[in-house]
């Protein structure tokens, strides 16, 4: 909060580039008021401690009526503590819930405006041609209702809409493509993990997301402060909240498999009918706990091996630098990946399967994640103690990254509109093949 007190023109232009509700007058002038109350609050404090120690050392010395008066002026103090404690805490109550709507600072390259202003950075191959091979593109609904490989309706009456059953060899590339990404992953050095599903809301603030109001894309469970995770970055993030690693323990990498449960409010559209937009899904997602001054590497190499891992399923896509007004309040930098999906809209559209975000120190400052700085034998003899830079002993807040190995319905549309055949039978990847019993293709049974 102090350097938004030193850069308030430049924070208030990064609110309104972003699009972020907030009032930065109104977070620095709570601020103000929350740090007077903490010096009225520990200087009566300690005239209260004064008075307790005179008390306690000239009581046997005192007339009845000095002691009287001393007496009075200790319960007196108490009072004004207990009343100024109080103020504090809603003083402190306020002022958090105004600043931590503060976005993050935003990358100099991130291009200005809505998401509409996203820069595509390239794109890798081509769409299909569908005339080529003798048949027109086809929704992924369409394809699974003949293959019997979901059931939306019988989803509807058991949990309500933008509900699913995978079925059959549906159910099989699911959990062929869970157990793909999770050992592409491994072998690139993450640490292969499995995730609560549930996590107290303090941790799903702390990550950058909203838990409560009506925007809120949580799920929250009633007369508990526990919520649903959207991604599995929540309870990874949380799993370090308030720990300090040293250096050598950085990059951390991370691969966690959860489900996902998001309200997804204000989402409709024949755009996201199917297994497009849905409340649960399954997501194996990359979480990297990192050096500052290696975030912005660490991005562009998650940002690597996503794109290998589409290519590696043969899809089409492009890399989108996504804009100010699109990346939320945590990330600092975010670059989305778009598959083509024939069957999406009229003629075709293309589909966002993921993001990888650098977040800097935003999640980090609020889950309390740091690391000391470790020198080398070379460092330490030559006595090295920069604290600024995190020399021994120091402590710095981290940088948190994140990134979409595979969110399994929008990879499951993909496959199916991209690799449909004629006869309306479904080629699997090559890379999938193993993980499906060496099934090849998709079949009606």
């Amino acid at each position: 909060m102090r350097w938004v007190k030193d850069n308030i023109d430049k924070v208030k232009a990064n609110v309104t580039a972003r699009a972020v509700a907030v009032d930065v007058d109104t977070a620095v002038s709570l601020y103000d008021a929350y740090l007077a109350l903490v010096t009225a609050t520990d200087d009566a404090r300690r005239q209260r401690n004064l008075v307790a120690s005179r008390m306690k050392i000239e009581a046997a010395k005192m007339t009845p009526d000095v002691r009287a008066e001393v007496i009075a002026q200790g319960k007196a103090l108490k009072a004004s503590v207990t009343s100024l404690e109080s103020r504090l805490a809603q003083a402190e109550s306020a002022f958090v819930a105004e600043a931590a709507k503060l976005p993050n600072r935003t990358h100099p390259d991130v291009p200005l405006g809505a998401e509409d202003a996203a820069t595509t950075l390239r794109t890798v191959g081509a769409p299909r041609d569908f005339p080529a091979d003798g048949m027109a593109p086809r929704s992924h609904v369409d394809i699974g209702a003949d293959l019997d490989l979901f059931d939306f309706e019988a989803a509807a009456r058991v949990a309500g809409n933008k509900f699913y059953y995978l079925k059959n060899a549906g159910a099989l590339l699911e959990i062929a493509l869970i157990n793909w990404s999770m050992t592409f992953v491994a072998g690139r050095g993450f640490t292969p993990m499995t995730a609560p599903d549930l996590a107290r809301e303090d941790v799903v603030a702390g990550c950058g997301f909203a838990p409560r109001g009506e925007a809120s894309q949580v799920y929250r469970l009633e007369e508990s402060d526990l919520c649903l995770v959207g991604t599995a970055e929540i309870p990874l993030g949380g799993m370090y909240a308030g720990q300090v690693l040293t250096s050598k323990q950085l990059p951390m990498r991370l691969a966690a498999f959860s489900h996902c449960f998001r309200r997804e409010v204000g989402s409709a559209g024949t755009a996201t009918r199917g297994l497009y937009r849905v409340h649960q899904f399954s997501k194996v997602e990359l979480f990297v706990i990192a050096r500052p001054e290696d975030s912005e590497a660490i991005h562009k190499e998650l940002l690597g091996l996503e794109e290998a891992m589409f290519t590696a399923l043969g899809l089409c896509y492009r890399v989108l630098d996504m804009p100010s007004g699109d990346l939320g309040n945590p990330a600092y930098r975010k670059f989305d990946i778009e598959a083509w999906m024939p069957g999406r809209g009229i003629g075709g559209g293309w589909g966002e399967i993921s993001s990888a975000s650098n977040c800097t120190d935003f999640q980090a400052r609020r889950l309390g994640i740091r690391y000391r700085e470790e020198s080398s034998d070379d460092e330490a003899a030559a006595g090295s103690r920069d604290a600024s830079v995190g020399g021994k002993g120091a402590t710095r807040y981290a940088h948190t990254l994140n990134a979409t190995a595979c969110a399994v319905p929008r990879m499951i549309v993909a496959i199916l509109e991209n690799n449909v055949q004629a006869d309306g039978s479904v080629r699997v990847p090559d890379v999938l093949r193993p993980f499906m019993g060496g099934l090849d293709v998709i079949r009606q049974s």
